[in-house]
């Protein structure tokens, strides 16, 4: 049976090629904002995914405690007209309890990261207990009369179990549309589909000497132990690297120098040098391409985005991914081969197109300045509808973290200081302007160290003349940037 690789159209890969920037940009600090930006995101979709999943939980058991100790009453509703209501509602709770087990009375402990998680909530008994006593202190607010106190007992169940499911059903419809975004965002830890399967259809040799080259062709990894994989990589992931320079590591620029086509060779050098598998790495090898791509060096940027969809492929799948990927990648004729070579054409045509468009703008700017302008570093948002705020860190912190970037900020010269504590980007920008590029690229990279700018979406009063004419003008860019960039040849 074929296999499906229709799931592999979807694939997001973290390249940032995509990022358009003025040519005087420091593109790595923005680069760096807008994944920072990304990562956090997704963390904190995640954890709000474990949450309302926790939260199911508690509410299905509440659920089923509720209806029981609800049918129960139900159920000795016709007593009460021979006995006390009291010693009736009381004996159907007792029943409503009896021949649950003490071991599941016991919620299970939150996800770490929830809010309060370290806080252990009470037990199912107890809540069905201050359950009771909302009941009864909702019948003495109403003065509900003592023959009639039984039947508005039920009723008052009867509405608090209408009040958890109804919650339970919102909960489940805010769970399925994160659960759809994070879905339509395929990551490195949701790719199942391809190269997942480890069943090889192998023929039996006839020969000894044919079973001595089988082995041979099985053994992909010097310290073979008797399995056909690769040893797992170190477990490198985003939030790791988050606070690093995005730029390729020295064994990684390496790496990028393999030829493509040159499995063998790629597949030796990851295995003396796993710890290249990261997110990072696929991203600084990125950049690698899109720099070299800016200097019309086609061949290399090519070459640098091969490789570097390679690490990606060969981390998302897993921890066999290597010896997985390079199993497929060298069998002829095998659906991986088209999958992973469209991809690594697709990728490298984004980047070609994005390259030559900054290009020509750096052309059409020189062309129009007579080629006597002076090179300057300038700030400005990466995307229509976002802005860039300035956050000064406070003096009088105790933070530790705080400290360190209030000291940052500090280091800057009295005019730079002064242009940041205005809040205005336009300010900091005629400080920037005036100093070399070298020494403006250094300062930029201390802003983000000091987390003293962040990208922001911009909010803008549309029933204003002021706001829609802004409107309009974001609307005009996101359709500019839309447009195809032509022949990518």
């Amino acid at each position: 049976m074929p296999v499906d690789y229709s799931k592999w159209d979807a694939l997001e890969l973290s390249d940032d090629s995509d990022i358009e920037v003025h040519p005087n940009v420091d593109k790595r600090s923005f680069i760096r904002a807008k994944q920072n930006q990304i990562h956090a995101e997704r963390q904190q979709r995640k954890l709000q995914i474990e949450t309302y999943k926790y939260e199911r939980i508690i509410n299905d058991t509440l659920i089923k405690r509720i209806s029981s100790l609800l049918a129960s009453l139900k159920a000795h509703a016709s007593e009460v007209s021979s006995r006390n209501p009291g010693e009736v509602a009381f004996q159907a709770v007792i029943e409503s309890a009896a021949g649950l087990d003490p071991k599941d009375d016991q919620p299970p402990p939150r996800p770490a990261g929830v809010q309060n998680a370290e806080e252990q909530l009470p037990t199912y008994t107890k809540m069905m207990a201050t359950l009771l006593d909302e009941v009864n202190k909702a019948l003495e607010e109403k003065k509900v009369e003592q023959d009639k106190r039984y039947e508005a007992t039920i009723a008052e169940v009867e509405e608090h179990l209408k009040k958890v499911t109804n919650l339970q059903g919102e909960l489940l419809e805010k769970l399925d549309e994160l659960e759809k975004i994070e879905k339509s965002k395929i990551t490195s830890e949701s790719i199942h589909t391809g190269f997942d399967s480890t069943h090889i259809n192998k023929s039996k040799p006839s020969t000894s000497e044919e079973k001595k080259d089988a082995s041979k062709v099985e053994l992909l990894n010097p310290n073979y132990s008797g399995t056909d994989s690769l040893p797992a990589p170190s477990k490198a992931t985003d939030d790791d690297d988050d606070d690093a320079e995005i730029e390729a590591s020295p064994t990684a620029k390496h790496f990028a120098t393999i030829k493509t086509g040159d499995y063998r060779e790629s597949l030796a050098f990851l295995t003396k040098h796993p710890e290249i598998l990261t997110e990072k790495e696929t991203d600084g090898l990125l950049v690698l391409a899109f720099d070299a791509q800016l200097q019309n060096r086609d061949d290399y940027a090519r070459n640098c985005v091969h490789q570097a969809l390679l690490l990606q492929y060969c981390r998302a799948l897993g921890r066999d991914g290597v010896a997985l990927f390079f199993k497929r990648i060298t069998t002829q004729g095998h659906q991986a081969q088209e999958v992973f070579f469209k991809d690594v054409q697709d990728t490298y045509y984004k980047i070609k197109n994005r390259a030559r468009e900054i290009n020509l703008q750096r052309a059409k700017e020189e062309a129009e300045g007579g080629g006597d302008g002076v090179e300057q570093i300038q700030l400005h948002a990466v995307e229509p509808g976002t802005v860039i705020n300035i956050s000064i860190p406070p003096a009088d912190s105790e933070d530790p973290e705080v400290q360190q970037a209030r000291a940052i900020f500090e280091s800057f010269s009295p005019e730079m200081k002064k242009a940041l504590e205005t809040g205005n980007l336009d300010e900091v920008n005629k400080v920037l302007g005036k100093m070399k590029v070298e020494e403006a690229e250094d300062l930029v990279c201390k802003f983000g160290d000091a987390g003293i700018l962040s990208l922001e979406e911009e909010i803008i009063d549309a029933t204003t003349q002021e706001g829609q004419e802004k409107w309009k003008e974001i609307e005009a860019a996101g359709k500019h940037a839309e447009e195809p960039a032509g022949d990518p040849e």
